[in-house]
């Protein structure tokens, strides 16, 4: 198994794009918000306990997830939202081991939103996290989804705080510039891991 860095941070603090510069340096990614839609697309056992608990309206059409209507249902109520957690959670974190598993780079970068709220921290070697200002945050997540800031807030409130991901992150990345200054970090890094995976 290959030397395991675990990326974090919140929603709309860059996580994809970060993941996305890794993979150009030949890094291998394994992206538990990727597997989840896979289950939500594919896992028809999944899919029938969510018709159970939520009803139709949750589906588009043909055993197609709202994900935008599940979304909302989430950050609106915490019950919903640790029933879906409860649901998915194990499955992704299977199938997230079992990626890292094969991954054939010198290290791996699993990217995992929810690494703090699911103590997840014990099964990588080192966590990255990515960190924003708040307000460019709400602005840049308000602008990518389509949603207000109202929205935007009410998911970040039921995310883990910035100071419980700063508390156990080994590296962290300043997201607040240029794309310029994003990738001279995540090269820098790369770098680093390298070294490390020396030693693993």
């Amino acid at each position: 198994m290959s030397y395991i860095v675990a990326l974090t941070g919140g929603i709309g603090s860059g996580k994809t794009t970060i993941a996305n510069m890794f993979a150009k340096l030949g890094v291998n990614i394994v992206d538990s918000d990727c597997i989840s839609r896979q289950i939500l697309l594919t896992n028809r056992e999944v899919l029938m306990a969510i018709y159970k608990y939520f009803g139709k309206k949750i589906f588009i059409k043909d055993w197609i997830v709202n994900r935008p209507l599940l979304r909302k249902k989430i950050f609106n109520s915490k019950e919903d939202r640790l029933w879906v957690n409860n649901l998915l959670h194990p499955i992704i974190c299977r199938d997230s081991h079992a990626q890292l598993a094969f991954s054939q780079s010198s290290w791996c970068l699993w990217v995992v939103p929810l690494l703090i709220e699911n103590n997840l921290q014990c099964y990588a070697n080192r966590i990255l996290l990515t960190d924003i200002d708040l307000k460019l945050q709400i602005k840049r997540t308000a602008k990518r989804d389509q949603i207000t800031y109202h929205e935007v807030n009410k998911i970040i409130r039921a995310q883990a705080t910035s100071w419980s991901r700063i508390s156990v992150a080994d590296d962290i990345i300043d997201n607040n510039g240029s794309l310029d200054i994003l990738n001279r970090q995540v090269i820098d890094l790369n770098q680093n891991y390298l070294h490390f995976s020396k030693y693993l």
